[in-house]
């Protein structure tokens, strides 16, 4: 004879905290985050920041695991894609992915301008829309502290800019996603 599951429990509940978590963030219905993760309850795939100046990236859940990449560029953001006890499977900007251990992530929000154009420049303006004052130019890979994005604009910071840049021209936040 099967067993019905107690109220409360299983995926429902983990999509209902899915979407739950999704509207608290701003993000449309049914966005990118589709499910939660089984040990932190936020929403995956989410993005994080790297803590520290040398992280492993391993091939599996464990010290056990080879490590097949060292990071070394923290502020990095990474997408956080699964989870495992206190580990986290992530991927970078560049596809590759493993595992790291969760204490090696921070939930500080970054990004990288517009990694996939190797040598170009971003305008960076002094306000949320085209056609305004440009404060700087940011090349390709540089790493910027989120503030704040609206789902066209996003305010960035670093240790010499602050300005408005292209939501779109940005590695670290998502298409849809608010960030207040």
């Amino acid at each position: 004879m099967a067993q019905s599951a107690a109220p409360g429990s299983g995926s429902g509940v983990r999509r209902f905290r899915g979407a739950l978590l999704a509207g608290l963030l701003g993000l449309a219905p049914g966005a990118a985050w589709a499910q939660v993760g089984t040990v932190s309850g936020l929403p995956l795939p989410r993005y994080a920041s790297l803590k520290s100046d040398r992280v492993n990236l391993r091939e599996g859940p464990s010290k056990e695991h080879r490590t097949a990449w060292v990071f070394q560029r923290s502020g990095l953001p990474v997408e956080i894609t699964a989870e495992f006890e206190n580990w986290r499977k992530i991927r970078d900007s560049e596809g590759s992915e493993g595992w790291v251990l969760h204490s090696l992530l921070s939930g500080r929000r970054t990004a990288l301008v517009a990694p996939w154009l190797k040598t170009e420049a971003m305008p960076l303006m002094q306000e949320a829309a085209a056609g305004g004052r440009t404060v700087a130019q940011l090349q390709s890979g540089v790493i910027v502290s989120l503030r704040k994005c609206d789902r066209s604009w996003c305010r960035v910071l670093g240790k010499d800019f602050d300005g408005y840049i292209e939501q779109k021209r940005l590695w670290g936040v998502y298409a849809d996603e608010k960030i207040d």
